[in-house]
């Protein structure tokens, strides 16, 4: 759906990245581009670094095409657009999908690769005004803070998701499930993924929070949610999630991204 929206927000925005308590690489990357209103995080996979691999040419990858894309828009959309979605919700799907190609290619030029992959999640905010867009491939996650309530903004493509969904395990069990890090989508595979998008509209107040699997695998989202209402500055909250997810056991990379909107006119 394309929004209308006539107030214009600016966004704040920070992150932070960790290796966590368990592993010797890490392999996340997170992405904060203030001028494009492009801010990211993916999480790679694949050992012997080549997660590391995956997730940078991604991350790389999805950046230059989606500020291509913007600079060279014109009135016709492309046959392949959703005219559902707006253009910058096309763009940064078409953007994602050139990552995958990206990782894709790689593989196939170096062997030591086979394997590689990573997830990813985008907020774009369009200049200035009062929406935002995420997609996602895999388990990285999206949230909304808004009147003081929690509200999960994306739905995981791991295996253990599908089997909740489906009745046959319960959120408490899929948490420790030994297959909770299978993912059914991601940059990487054998075709193309499918890319979630939701477009949704900014409020005053509003708190986004962009995160790898190595924070909501570690914290509930009870507990995530009490980090993001309790306040203070965009770098303390971020320090205090990853603080608080090495303290639980830090199983994996952990890397956050935090999303403040200002209304224009209020700054």
């Amino acid at each position: 759906m394309i929004l209308e929206q006539h107030d214009r927000f600016e966004i704040e925005a920070q992150g932070a990245t960790d290796v966590g308590m368990k592993r010797r690489l890490n392999e996340d990357v997170f992405v904060l581009d203030d001028e494009h209103g492009v801010f990211l995080v993916a999480d790679g996979m694949g050992g012997h670094a080549a997660g590391e691999v995956a997730s940078r040419v991604a991350t790389d990858e999805i950046v230059r095409a989606y500020k291509a894309g913007s600079s060279e828009a014109d009135e016709t959309w492309p046959e392949h657009w959703d005219s559902s979605l707006s253009a910058f919700a096309n763009q940064i799907v078409d953007a994602i999908i050139s990552g995958h190609h990206r990782v894709t290619t790689e593989m196939s030029n170096n062997a030591d690769l086979k394997g590689m992959g990573t997830t990813v999640v985008v907020a774009v905010h369009p200049p200035g005004e009062g929406n935002l867009v995420f997609c996602h491939v895999g388990d990285s996650r999206a949230y909304r803070l808004r009147d003081g309530a929690l509200s999960l903004l994306t739905s995981d493509h791991s295996w253990v998701h599908e089997q909740v969904t489906a009745g046959f395990l319960s959120e408490e069990a899929a948490r420790t499930h030994p297959l909770k890090n299978v993912v059914t989508q991601a940059l990487g595979g054998s075709s193309d993924p499918k890319v979630d998008v939701l477009e949704t509209g900014i409020e005053d107040g509003d708190l986004y929070l962009l995160c790898s699997d190595g924070l909501n695998s570690m914290l509930t989202d009870h507990e995530i949610a009490g980090f993001l209402f309790e306040g203070g500055s965009l770098d303390e909250i971020c320090g205090n999630l990853i603080e608080a997810a090495n303290q639980r056991g830090g199983n994996d990379n952990i890397s956050v991204v935090l999303l403040r909107p200002r209304r224009a006119d209020a700054i």
